[in-house]
């Protein structure tokens, strides 16, 4: 037992020696005596990614012909012979193959391949049914309520139909689309967005994107820039800002941009889904030749991409054709993968911005003219061996953004 000596004796040692006293069972530290910090983890860097780039040094290659009169603006093109085992192109025709464009409808086969992933997972299944709410609808025709799955997928292929592309990008998870993109490192490809999200961008119905025009154009380049989680983060923000608008509001305000002098068609790059016509060349191989999965879902991904349109444009005889097109506000864009029949695989990506024509539906024809006429260019070139087809990367700081 401790006395009142004890602690006088104890209260002049901790004076004299100018001690902290601590708990009971804890350890006297003086000042004068510092412990080391605990040492820093030096900060480590990550590597900076390796970012698809095409570059024409290795394969016969060939500039895309002259484009018809009627297709004005920016205009980008991609057509490629594949090999089916490597993915690497054997030849190619082109036009500014590197080049960001607004992609319009043609993102939603992204969509649809992230549909065939998660029923091979078990995760979503052809008999779901989904509502057609007022915060799910989107600009353009709509499906009925308690459509299937399988009604959304072709409805989305075959009529473009853009509440049923969102309900199915909603079901699949927006970033799960994207990280098919990230993990091909196609760095100027975006397909993560609704497209009642990147209306609500552009109409500034969305508190992230003001009204004002210089506002709006920085607003949009700051978009443009993210990549990663904070992308996926950005993205599903405006799209839960998209699913509080009423479509009627949203059609009329973005009619309203598109006709006022706010309109920019650098914010339609900035906040639309997008890509370069050789990085969607690339996509398209792999989710046609390399997509893993198992046969049944792969049958059930081609017979809905083959609902698309568009294969009867095309001059190139072929057995089986799949793809998707878009169209927007002085945009067009059209894709496709081929089996010809001569036995080999094609794919190709026509991108246009900028046209001088409002509703650019009309330039259908002029698009797939300059489009078979690359294929006959195509076919001239002579096929290299697959081992020289390497497909081209540089460090994503010094792609085009």
């Amino acid at each position: 037992m401790w006395t009142k000596l004890t602690y006088g004796v104890l209260a002049l040692t901790l004076i004299s020696l100018s001690w902290t006293l601590t708990p009971m069972g804890g350890q006297h530290k003086s000042p004068e005596v510092q412990l080391p910090p605990v040492a820093q983890a030096a900060e480590v860097k990550k590597p900076e990614p390796i970012c698809y780039a095409f570059q024409p040094t290795s394969i016969p290659h060939a500039s895309a012909p002259t484009p018809p009169s009627r297709l004005q603006g920016k205009l980008g093109l991609f057509v490629a012979e594949v090999d089916p085992l490597t993915l690497k192109f054997k030849r190619v025709v082109s036009r500014d193959a590197n080049s960001q464009y607004p992609l319009a409808s043609t993102y939603k086969q992204a969509v649809l391949y992230e549909v065939a992933r998660q029923m091979d997972a078990g995760k979503v299944s052809l008999n779901e049914v989904f509502e057609v709410t007022q915060s799910n609808q989107s600009l353009g025709e709509f499906p009925f309520d308690h459509s299937n799955l399988q009604t959304l997928a072709v409805r989305m292929i075959k009529n473009s139909d853009n509440t049923a592309t969102d309900i199915l990008q909603r079901r699949v998870g927006l970033r799960n689309v994207q990280h098919n993109i990230d993990a091909l490192n196609l760095c100027n490809t975006r397909m993560i967005l609704t497209t009642k999200a990147w209306w609500t961008a552009q109409s500034s119905m969305s508190p992230m994107f003001p009204k004002n025009h210089a506002e709006l154009s920085k607003a949009a380049e700051e978009f443009a820039r993210l990549k990663g989680e904070a992308l996926y983060q950005k993205a599903e923000a405006l799209d839960a800002d998209a699913q509080k608008v009423h479509w009627l509001d949203l059609n009329r305000e973005i009619t309203a941009y598109f006709e006022s002098d706010r309109y920019d068609p650098r914010i339609d790059q900035h906040t639309h889904n997008a890509s370069t016509p050789a990085e969607l060349a690339v996509f398209l191989s792999h989710e046609f030749l390399n997509n893993g999965l198992s046969p049944e879902k792969d049958r059930w991904f081609r017979d809905v991409m083959a609902t698309a349109p568009n294969g009867g444009h095309l001059s190139l005889p072929h057995h089986y054709f799949g793809g998707k097109g878009g169209n927007g506000w002085r945009i067009l864009t059209y894709s496709g993968y081929l089996l010809g029949k001569d036995g080999k695989h094609y794919v190709y990506a026509f991108m246009n911005q900028e046209s001088g024509h409002t509703y650019t539906i009309r330039d259908t024809g002029a698009a797939f003219q300059w489009i078979n006429a690359a294929f006959k260019t195509l076919q001239t070139l002579p096929e290299s061996k697959p081992t020289q087809a390497e497909p081209q990367t540089i460090p994503a700081s010094s792609t085009q953004q």
